[in-house]
């Protein structure tokens, strides 16, 4: 028995179908695209970022504490930390310790019309309603101190001081510190 030797069968790959997937491909990212543009709603910006905060002292609009921004430092994010309650007064001129030696840091001595307890709140409600934690009150020495943080753009945590040295009279002596942690976030 001898079979006929035949040449191999020759057969055409059709693209038919791979053609049918990419087209099925193509229209659904098209419909979505579609779908994207004409339901995307948009997006309103808020035009104000300071928030209002209702009750006690008043915020001081003579940037008493500019003295503190250096160029680029600190971030605009953490520049809004750079208030002061009305009827402040500078004591001394702004220090920079570590200026030009490492991190940031700028300290000022104030002098405010106001108790302690008024002071003291006034950073309170406006420093933790512009996104500043709360970590610590009250110092080692005993004196009236309220210490906030928040992370900046710059990649680092920033910590705002307000520490009460004294009070006479209805007067409160206090210090202003803003200084950038040395770990970054």
């Amino acid at each position: 028995m001898s079979d006929e030797v035949k040449p191999p069968l020759t057969t055409t790959t059709s693209i038919g179908p791979a053609m049918i997937v990419l087209g099925v491909a193509v229209v659904t990212l098209v419909g979505f695209l579609i779908i994207n543009v004409v339901a995307n709603p948009r997006v309103t910006t808020s035009t104000t970022t300071i928030p209002i905060v209702v009750g006690g002292l008043g915020t001081e609009t003579g940037h008493l504490l500019s003295t503190c921004q250096q160029a680029g430092s600190p971030p605009s994010d953490i520049a809004a930390a750079l208030i002061a309650p009305v009827t402040t007064t500078e004591s001394s001129p702004a220090r920079h310790p570590n200026g030009g030696a490492g991190d940031y840091d700028c300290v000022v001595a104030l002098t405010t019309r106001a108790s302690p307890g008024q002071l003291l709140g006034f950073y309170s409600s406006h420093l933790q309603a512009r996104g500043w934690d709360l970590f610590s009150h009250g110092s080692g020495s005993g004196q009236s101190q309220l210490l906030f943080q928040k992370a900046g753009s710059d990649t680092f945590y920033w910590v705002v001081g307000v520490t009460v040295t004294s009070t006479n009279a209805g007067t409160t002596q206090w210090t202003y510190r803003i200084y950038q942690n040395s770990s970054a976030i």
